[in-house]
């Protein structure tokens, strides 16, 4: 298998074979993020992608989904992903799932007949980095769209047939924000829902712009209680199906907790009890993640 560069996948993924078919991150630029930041962008060779999957062929009828690599498959034009999709189902006929990172600078070049033609090819479950719904937040973050941006392609993907897992940053709009970034992103959500939300705890990361804002004063982290309360308002303020999935159990989460909506007062009980065991010294510092 052709593995180049950083590769991740999302923990929910932990099972799913992995395809290759980009290197790196075509966008490079989100003042958190220094997942990506030592690899040129490529497109992987067809010549490659066909090797790879030929290692899958003894494997043909027990794999049903495949996670695409790396940071954002779906930059790739509409015509280049229907390709790929076109050789999976060629080695792969069982596949049902092509999922992947999407951002919504990568959605913004497909028009709507593409989303139809891509959701018709097996794409779905996108896996979209919207960190928040707090439009100055967003700003800060330089994720390179506007919430009306978002809302649009969200609406498209929707009505496409897509389902889609909502990627969120818990304290990403800094210190006394907890609420309005929290309403805004509820609004959000709660308009374009998606099958899964999925929390990491923000974590400032070495040598990121977000590390020189908060070296400044511009931006200042929240401390675990905080991180907490912030993830218990935003589960009270979310209208979710009971089948969406909420998942809290990065590395990053303080009290790692996943479970249905069906179950959100139990996870928010969960929540609630474990906080009130940690020492107030604890809940009341920063927690110093790993890099991201």
């Amino acid at each position: 298998m052709h593995f180049d560069g950083p590769t991740y996948r999302p923990p929910t993924e932990a099972y799913t074979p992995l395809l290759q078919v980009t290197v790196g991150c075509s966008y490079n630029n989100c003042a958190f993020c220094t997942m990506y930041r030592g690899a040129q962008f490529h497109m992987s060779p067809e010549s490659e992608i066909v090797e790879d999957l030929r290692e899958y062929v003894p494997y043909r009828d027990q794999i049903s989904r495949l996670f695409l690599l790396n940071g954002d498959p779906f930059v790739l034009s509409a015509d280049k992903l229907l390709h790929i999709a076109k050789l999976v189902h060629l080695y792969l006929p069982k596949v049902a799932t092509l999922t992947c990172y999407c951002s919504i600078r990568d959605l913004r070049t497909k028009t709507y007949d593409d989303l139809v033609e891509l959701r018709k090819a097996g794409y779905n479950q996108l896996y979209i980095g919207l960190e928040t719904g707090y439009e100055p937040a967003l700003k800060f973050i330089t994720k390179g769209y506007t919430i009306a941006e978002a809302e649009r392609i969200l609406s498209d993907i929707l009505k496409a047939g897509f389902d889609y897992h909502a990627l969120l940053m818990n304290g990403i709009a800094g210190k006394g924000n907890s609420e309005i970034s929290v309403a805004a992103t509820a609004k959000l959500l709660n308009k374009y829902k998606p099958k899964m939300v999925a929390l990491l705890s923000t974590a400032v990361s070495p040598g990121t712009p977000l590390e020189g804002m908060r070296d400044r004063g511009e931006y200042v982290e929240l401390t675990e209680r905080e991180h907490i309360e912030e993830e218990i308002l935003l589960l009270k303020s979310l209208d979710m199906d009971d089948d969406c999935f909420f998942f809290a159990s990065h590395v990053f989460d303080k009290i790692p907790v996943s479970d249905y909506f069906a179950k959100r007062d139990m996870i928010i009980r969960h929540l609630e009890t474990e906080m009130a065991k940690l020492p107030a010294a604890e809940l009341d510092t920063v927690w110093r993640r790993g890099s991201i």
